[in-house]
């Protein structure tokens, strides 16, 4: 009778044992499994507020960018006549002509430099290269107007050359959306000339802000000029403190391409740094 009663005892000892371990190993998955869903929620809550700060940062950055804009005179923008009292070389690089599949190599050297340049995009091969305006815009290059047909002709006609400028900027806010509003133009060919007055008001009177160029690499007088002239030219031309650079990246500015890289470092060794107009 004893030894029986000893072993019910022992029986529910062994019972109660088991019982506790199995409370005790349910009870570490549980505490395991709200340690890691509270660690998820608050991983969940951090991500949400960096998401909510980086909003409000763009909000912030497009209000500032809208009211520069706005701030923007119309008319005849020459960086390189305005006294510089920081002392510092500013280079900005342009590109007139595209986009074409040179773009994105441009990009490509730019983004290795880590340097935003400003293309002149005409509307024409805007529309036949949608992507690589997104591309651009989305890589923080500066975009501007260059007509929808590049035809210099127009120049002479104020009316039939604002036409071509109004339709290269509905191409791109097409291509674009309503984050893009510049008034940033260049003209074909340049505004230079006593022959273009009633044009450069026409301009003016719609909004818009043009600039023309202080420096060059000459890629506009042939195909694939050789690196060596190009360097060249741009050794010739850079004689400012504030340096407007005109290059193309049309299809055939395969050169232009090549040279960029040296084009930077020469810059640099000069003490210039790289900003957007």
């Amino acid at each position: 009778m004893k030894n029986g009663n000893r072993l019910k005892k022992k029986n529910i000892i062994i019972i109660l044992g088991l019982v506790l371990i199995s409370f005790g190993f349910f009870s570490a998955i549980l505490l395991n499994n709200m340690h890691k869903n509270n660690l998820r929620k608050q991983e969940v809550e951090k991500q949400n507020e960096i998401a909510k700060r980086h909003k409000k940062e763009k909000k912030k950055l497009e209000e500032k960018k809208a009211k520069e804009r706005k701030e923007e005179t119309p008319g005849p923008f020459t960086p390189w006549t305005v006294k510089r009292e920081d002392g510092k070389k500013i280079a900005y690089l342009t590109f007139d002509d595209g986009p074409s599949p040179n773009t994105a190599k441009i990009i490509d050297i730019l983004n290795q430099n880590n340097i935003k340049a400003t293309f002149f995009l005409i509307g024409s091969n805007a529309e036949n290269f949608p992507d690589l305006v997104r591309e651009e815009f989305k890589n923080g290059e500066v975009i501007g107007n260059h007509t929808y047909s590049h035809i210099l002709s127009n120049k002479l006609n104020p009316e039939k050359f604002l036409e071509d400028l109004n339709k290269c900027d509905e191409v791109l806010k097409n291509i674009l959306g309503k984050n893009y509003d510049s008034r940033l133009a260049r003209f074909p060919g340049g505004s230079f000339g006593n022959n273009l007055n009633a044009t450069r008001e026409a301009v003016t009177k719609a909004g818009y802000r043009f600039v023309d160029w202080n420096d060059e690499i000459g890629d506009a007088l042939g195909k694939n000029l050789p690196e060596a002239v190009l360097l060249s030219n741009l050794k010739k031309y850079t004689n400012y403190d504030t340096v407007v650079l005109l290059m193309h990246d049309t299809t055939p500015k395969t050169t232009t391409v090549a040279v960029l890289p040296q084009i930077i470092q020469y810059l640099r060794d000069r003490g210039y740094i790289f900003a957007t107009l």
